[in-house]
């Protein structure tokens, strides 16, 4: 009588238990597609993103810059007297 009184004490509390922590798990998996949770993560994104673009055109402009300087200074050397 005592061990079925004991198993079916801790099956319950394994029932009980799982099923807890079950709900719990999936409430939280669900919370994470709200509508508001899904705009502000596409919000940080695009933030995201248009940082890095800015830094990439950032980056392009200065290699265009240095590029420039570098043929110039090839074209002036180019065309420049040379004394003899």
């Amino acid at each position: 009588m005592f061990k079925r009184l004991l198993w079916l004490t801790i099956g319950a509390s394994l029932g009980v238990g799982t099923s807890w922590w079950v709900t719990r798990t999936i409430k939280q998996k669900l919370e994470r597609f709200t509508p508001t949770r899904l705009t502000e993560g596409v919000a940080n994104k695009a933030r995201s993103v248009g940082g890095d673009v800015r830094a990439a055109v950032a980056d392009g402009r200065q290699a265009m810059h240095d590029h420039e300087e570098l043929l110039r200074a090839q074209l002036d050397a180019r065309y420049a007297p040379k004394n003899q």
